[in-house]
C-alpha cells in the first residue's frame, strides 16, 4: 500500500484524488496539504478518510506517515516542492511542466536516480491505451513527415485579465506562459515517439505583462517535422495529426487519443478503437504504481520529459520568455 499525500487542492488535485480512487488496494492517501489550512480543510471535506492535514512543506516532508507525493500546484514551486521531498525519501509524482526549465527538470531526474526513488512528470496522454496503439500503428503511415499537434483554449481567467485583474494563470514570475501550460501536452508526446530535434524554431505574441499568450513552434528533424500551436487567448477545434507518405492518423485530441482514424492515400479508412476510463489519470497513476513496485522501467519517460524541457526552453528563449527560476543558473 503506497501512502500519498497530494500537494494542492486545485480541480486537478480532485481528478488525481478520484483516479487514486480507482486503485484502493494499492493506495491511501493519508495527507493533504495547502498553503492554508482552510484550504486543506476545504478539499477534506469532500474527502473525509483523508486525515493528515499541513500548511507547511517541511513539516509534511518531514511525515513518516507518507510514501509518495502528488504535486497539482503552480509551475513556479513544482521544483523546490519535488526537491524537499525527494530529499526525504518520498517518491515524487509531479503535474507537467515537471519544472520551470532544463536544469530543474535535470535535477530532479538525476537525484531521483541517486537516490532509487521515483520521480514522474504528469503527462497523462503518454500513459492512455491511445498512445501504445498509435505507436503500434505507425509503420502503416510509411515514412513520418510530420506530427501537427494544437492545444488553443480560451482560458477562463482571459476575461479577468483584459478587464486588468491578474490571476495566477496569467502571471509569468510565476513560470506560466501558453506553451508551458498547454503547449507541453503537445511538445511531450512528440518527443516521446521521435526523440529531441535538432533545433527549434518559435515565435508567439506577448501580452502587455509579457506574458506568453499563444504561439507557433517548429520542432526540425533530419527527416521530419513536428508542428505545435499553442494559446490561452483562443480556441481551436482541428484534431491533431501525424501525417506519413502513405496515409494520414488523425486523433480528436492531442489530449485524447480515442476514436483514432487512419486515412491512406488511396481513400480507404481504418478506424483503430480502444475503450478508455474517463478519468485521463487513470492510466499514469497505474504507471506510478507500477514503477514504485518495480515492474515499470522509467527511463524513457525521464528521457522524454528532459527532452520536453529542452524543447521548451530553447523556445522560450527564441521568444524572450524568461522567468525568475531561469537567473538562478
Amino acid at each position: 500500500m503506497i501512502r500519498f499525500a497530494v500537494i494542492g487542492t486545485n480541480i486537478i488535485t480532485r481528478e488525481f484524488l478520484d483516479a487514486a480512487a480507482q486503485y484502493p488496494d494499492e493506495i491511501k492517501v493519508t495527507a493533504i496539504c495547502s498553503r492554508t489550512m482552510e484550504r486543506a480543510k476545504a478539499l477534506q471535506a469532500d474527502y473525509p478518510d483523508i486525515g493528515l492535514l499541513f500548511d507547511d512543506i517541511a513539516a509534511l516532508a518531514a511525515c513518516d506517515e507518507v510514501d509518495a507525493v502528488y504535486i497539482g500546484t503552480t509551475n513556479y514551486v513544482h521544483y523546490p516542492q519535488a526537491m524537499a521531498m525527494l530529499r526525504s525519501r518520498k517518491h515524487v509524482l509531479v503535474e507537467k511542466p515537471a519544472g520551470s526549465n532544463y536544469h530543474e527538470v535535470a535535477s530532479m531526474v538525476d537525484y531521483a536516480n541517486q537516490m532509487g526513488l521515483v520521480w514522474m512528470e504528469a503527462i497523462r496522454d503518454v500513459y492512455m491505451p491511445g498512445y501504445e496503439v498509435i505507436k503500434n500503428n505507425l509503420h502503416k503511415l510509411g515514412d513520418i513527415r510530420r506530427f501537427t499537434a494544437i492545444y488553443c483554449k480560451y482560458s477562463s481567467r482571459y476575461d479577468a485579465f483584459k478587464s486588468g485583474t491578474y490571476l495566477n494563470a496569467f502571471i509569468p514570475d510565476l513560470s506560466n506562459s501558453a506553451l508551458m501550460d498547454l503547449g507541453v501536452y503537445c511538445v511531450h508526446p512528440i518527443v516521446k515517439l521521435f526523440g529531441r530535434p535538432t533545433s527549434v524554431n518559435c515565435s508567439g505574441i506577448r501580452m502587455h505583462n509579457g506574458f506568453e499568450g499563444m504561439g507557433t513552434l517548429i520542432l526540425n528533424y533530419p527527416d521530419k517535422q513536428g508542428v505545435v500551436m499553442f494559446s490561452k487567448i483562443n480556441n481551436s477545434h482541428s484534431p491533431a495529426e501525424i501525417q506519413g507518405e502513405l496515409g494520414c492518423m488523425l486523433m480528436p485530441h492531442v489530449t485524447s487519443m480515442d476514436h483514432l482514424i487512419i486515412r491512406y492515400n488511396d481513400g480507404s479508412v481504418e478506424e483503430l478503437p480502444m475503450d478508455e476510463h474517463k478519468n485521463g489519470m487513470y492510466y499514469q497513476v497505474g504507471t506510478f504504481i507500477k514503477a514504485v513496485k518495480g515492474e515499470y522501467d522509467l527511463k524513457d519517460a525521464y528521457k522524454a520529459s528532459l527532452d520536453e524541457a529542452w524543447v521548451m526552453e530553447t523556445a522560450r528563449r527564441q521568444t524572450g520568455v524568461r522567468f525568475p527560476a531561469d537567473e538562478i543558473y
